[in-house]
């Protein structure tokens, strides 16, 4: 058994015992190139009680045959697992999944029907003809950006909520808003830029750039709110607000950004620093322009009618 198990994957016969902490052990195992060689296997000696050398080779009988297949089931139903991992410069598999799925739609089944992929649920008629499944890693970050999404979502809809009740209003609040979406003008590209792929980390990034942005927006808001109160003409109002908190607004969104560079080349958290910094820049400069440009849109004539 030593003998067949020094050729199939080696024998490990002493140990180096040296300054370092774990022990290299000697191992005993055939030439590269004769791995997988049944002859090579074959003519391994083994000694008898005698003492004598005797070859495998004069110890068994070689045959061919199938080995019994084992069975599997899941959610009580016959499956196949096919796995398989990517190499190459991309280091998410998902991308190859999706090329092999447009291959597949070429492959007839045995019975003759389209083999149909399903992707976030099981098979409709799971005992009739062949369907794959797609699960493993791709199920996990389907998982996991659908659940981000909903709590995406559900954030957003506290933030209204939360600002409604302090400026009393159901419009201030979209416009307070409305920059949120222009985020994806800064991550994405910055990804492209970069080289790198939107990972989870790049998602919780994003969903952070919604409390950045709302925080800008609602300085620059409440500053208009602020001087119309104090009797200010309505576009004199508007544009002392840009300015008066563009550099309050500039710094913060900087150290944010400064913040971010640090985990730049970490590999987890790399996604998260090119949504803060990239995200963050161009919500911060559009920002500056995209909410006093609607604030002025949307009360111009309310004011206008009080002036007047």
């Amino acid at each position: 058994m030593s003998s067949l198990r020094a050729g199939l994957q080696g024998e490990t016969l002493s140990y180096l015992h040296y300054a370092s902490k774990y022990p290299v052990p000697f191992i005993v195992q055939l030439p590269p190139e004769k791995h997988g060689d049944l002859d090579a296997l074959l003519q391994l000696g083994v000694r008898s009680s005698q003492g004598k050398l005797i070859s495998i080779r004069e110890l068994v009988s070689i045959s061919d045959s199938v080995r019994e297949q084992p069975v599997y089931h899941k959610d009580l139903l016959p499956v196949h697992y096919v796995t398989a991992d990517l190499a190459g410069g991309r280091d998410s598999p998902l991308y190859g999944m999706f090329e092999i799925h447009a291959k597949l739609d070429q492959i007839k089944a045995p019975d003759g029907s389209s083999l149909q992929s399903y992707f976030v649920r099981q098979p409709d008629e799971a005992w009739r003809g062949y369907a794959l499944k797609w699960d493993g890693e791709w199920q996990i970050t389907y998982e996991t950006f659908r659940d981000m999404g909903l709590a995406y979502g559900f954030g957003l809809i506290l933030i209204y909520l939360l600002v409604v009740a302090q400026f009393g209003s159901y419009l201030t609040p979209l416009i307070i808003m409305a920059p949120i979406p222009l985020t994806v003008i800064g991550v994405m590209p910055g990804h492209a830029l970069l080289g790198s792929q939107f990972t989870a980390t790049s998602m919780i990034g994003t969903i952070a750039l919604a409390g950045i942005i709302v925080r800008n927006s609602i300085l620059l808001v409440d500053f208009i709110r602020l001087q119309l109160h104090q009797g200010k003409a309505f576009e004199a109002a508007i544009v002392d607000a840009a300015i008066t908190r563009a550099q309050p607004i500039v710094l913060t969104g900087l150290a944010a950004m400064l913040g971010a560079f640090f985990i730049l080349d970490d590999p987890i958290f790399n996604g998260l620093a090119i949504s803060l910094i990239f995200g963050i820049f161009v919500s911060t400069v559009l920002t500056l322009v995209v909410i006093p440009t609607m604030y002025y849109a949307a009360y111009r004539r309310k004011y206008t009618r009080q002036a007047a």
